[in-house]
């Protein structure tokens, strides 16, 4: 696999199409959304300075290493704070700040894998085939993830469901 530093444009572009998504996945792992965008600033910062090399998938790259980020982050104990104060990092079309901590908490319930592909999909706004590219899982197997996912947030959102329609 051939490695390449990106350039500041290249990252400029990455962090506008994929920041938010990042900021999404990363709050799946740490208690909250300041400790999301700090690792995934982190991520970003490294990639600007220009000494990072990054393989020939850069969004499955940018995933990997803000997972690392929040993880280190959460390891390290950087902003505990219990649940009530915890920031959204999702917003309610309707205001319904419950709903969104519901999205939150239901996100951080299902596995990883399906996580990622949800995030990917819904909030990057990939294709099935652009994550199974970017993850190097089969396309079925994407499709599967995403699938299941949408099911089990269908499940654990049910509460919420009369709203959005």
């Amino acid at each position: 696999m051939a490695e390449q530093t990106l350039s500041a444009d290249d990252v400029r572009r990455y962090y506008d199409q994929h920041g938010p998504a990042l900021v999404a996945y990363a709050c799946s792992f740490v208690v909250d959304v300041a400790a999301a965008e700090d690792a995934v600033h982190q991520v970003f910062l490294k990639l600007l300075r220009g000494n990072t090399q990054v393989p020939d998938a850069p969004l499955a790259y940018l995933y990997r290493a803000v997972r690392n980020a929040a993880l280190n982050a959460r390891r390290n104990g950087q902003r505990d704070v219990p649940l009530e104060t915890q920031d959204l990092c999702f917003v309610h079309r309707g205001g319904n700040r419950e709903a969104a901590l519901a999205l939150q908490a239901a996100l951080t319930e299902i596995p990883e894998e399906q996580r990622k592909v949800v995030i990917m999909r819904i909030w990057s706004g990939m294709t099935l085939e652009e994550i199974a590219a970017t993850t190097g899982s089969p396309l079925s197997t994407v499709a599967s993830r995403y699938r299941y996912a949408l099911g089990k947030l269908r499940e654990q959102l049910k509460p919420y469901r009369k709203e959005a329609l």
